[in-house]
């Protein structure tokens, strides 16, 4: 039997402990996970359209194929995260850490972000 996908659209995790959890192909559309702890979290495929993400700890999150298209991720840590081929048309990118993230195949460059991670991402992740 196919395991349900995981619907937390417009629900809300403020703070939550959420390291590690299995959120691969979930329905995070508009969800609120501000400061939430989603460390090594696996949220591959999972549509984080409009979702707030503001401050959430997403360090080694699988976000390979991710839909995260107009999220506010403002100073999300994404150190060491996979975001491999995520959408990331108008997400709200300002003040996050990851530098060290995978970004091969992301459309890095229509979200808004800092200048100096910008400059970055564009050496290693450059627009094909």
């Amino acid at each position: 039997m196919a395991e349900e996908k995981k619907d937390w659209s417009f629900t809300s995790h403020v703070g939550e402990d959420l390291r590690g959890v299995n959120l691969s192909g979930a329905n995070l559309r508009r969800a609120i996970l501000d400061r939430a702890d989603l460390e090594g979290a696996d949220l591959s495929g999972a549509d984080l359209r409009n979702a707030s993400m503001r401050e959430t700890n997403l360090m080694k999150a699988a976000l390979d194929g991710a839909d995260l298209r107009g999220a506010r991720m403002v100073k999300a840590r994404l150190g060491l995260s996979n975001l491999q081929g995520a959408r990331l048309d108008g997400a709200d990118m300002r003040g996050i850490r990851g530098k060290y993230a995978v970004w091969r195949d992301a459309n890095w460059w229509e979200a808004t972000m800092d200048e100096g991670l910008t400059k970055s991402l564009s050496k290693k992740w450059p627009r094909d």
